[in-house]
């Protein structure tokens, strides 16, 4: 079976990568990455030289190439990945994230119709809901939650999933969507929440908390989000979206707190800037569909996946040094 991966380049996408290549060796994986500024060719080196692994780079948003991949790979299951996920720039420059959010996603779908793919399944984002008040803990999202973007990034992924779901509804395309809360884990972009306090803590830099730090994530370690993505491609009804959620909500001033507790560094190094425009107050899912339909729940206890991800960066440091280097 092939499997094309777009956006396996980043984060989540590489992790997914390495988690279907070492417990589904007789799969062939084909990734297809633009190699913006957080897709890193680096990341994927455990796996480049690997029999069952082919890279493209290349840009979801080109008709003709996403095309002539299908035609020479002809993947039987699509899993898209690619997609502009940084809410601070997508405020700064919107238009990117709806070509590759919305446009990049309805090229793809027009290729698994075109070549008869099995499935496609969208990655998407907890974020399409909106926000949830700070003082009412037991509200949760489900998977019925009105769409309710505050972004034009969260915005352009809820388009993306109205699209994938026209798609199944009108054409008929095999068709499911994850929808996820934050993730942690090695390989993260230095940009994203977690990489930067432990950067930041590292190196005795100063560590930016958005207005009070009152803002409430929930978190996942990634290795959990690819199993569970792993599922719903195995055993997922079509036409059928999942939340996935890791049940484990933090305040960032919290999180922050913590991992300075984690590396040695003192609070003072917090500062607190002028919050971000838009700033959703709350995400939280609610996972029981995939929990009780699949038989999916998180393993990995935060506390231990947090110190892996801490001493990953720690023994990584040129990784991370040469991503940050490639965004300026």
């Amino acid at each position: 079976m092939t499997i094309l991966v777009t956006g396996g380049a980043g984060f989540i996408g590489a992790n997914f990568i390495f988690y279907m290549l070492k417990h589904y060796p007789q799969c062939r994986i084909v990734c297809l990455d633009k190699l913006t500024y957080a897709g890193n060719l680096k990341t994927l080196d455990p796996v480049r030289n690997a029999e069952n692994f082919h890279f493209i780079k290349g840009d979801i948003c080109e008709v003709p190439d996403v095309f002539s991949l299908f035609e020479q790979e002809r993947p039987e299951i699509v899993v898209n990945f690619a997609a502009e996920s940084h809410v601070d720039r997508s405020v700064a420059h919107p238009s990117v994230f709806l070509e590759t959010n919305i446009i990049g996603t309805a090229t793809l779908m027009d290729a698994c119709r075109a070549y008869g793919v099995k499935r496609f399944h969208q990655v998407s984002t907890d974020e399409v809901y909106g926000e949830l008040p700070l003082d009412e803990p037991e509200l949760l999202f489900t998977e019925k939650t009105p769409l309710g973007g505050n972004s034009p990034y969260s915005s352009s992924k809820a388009s993306a999933d109205l699209l994938v779901m026209s798609y199944y509804r009108t054409y008929g395309l095999p068709v499911t969507i994850s929808r996820c809360t934050n993730n942690y884990g090695p390989y993260q972009f230095p940009e994203k929440l977690i990489p930067k306090l432990i950067i930041n803590a590292f190196n005795h830099r100063e560590i930016p908390v958005y207005g009070a730090g009152n803002n409430i994530r929930d978190w996942l370690y990634v290795e959990d989000h690819c199993r569970a993505i792993d599922l719903i491609l195995q055993r997922g009804a079509v036409g059928e979206i999942y939340n996935i959620g890791g049940n484990n909500e933090w305040k960032n001033i919290d999180l922050v707190r913590l991992i300075c507790k984690e590396l040695g560094r003192p609070d003072s190094l917090i500062t607190f800037v002028e919050d971000r425009k838009g700033h959703d107050l709350r995400y939280a899912v609610d996972a029981r569909k995939i929990r009780e339909s699949l038989g999916w729940y998180p393993t990995m206890p935060f506390g231990e996946g947090l110190r892996k991800t801490i001493q990953w960066y720690q023994k990584n440091r040129r990784w991370w040094e040469r991503a940050a280097l490639q965004e300026l």
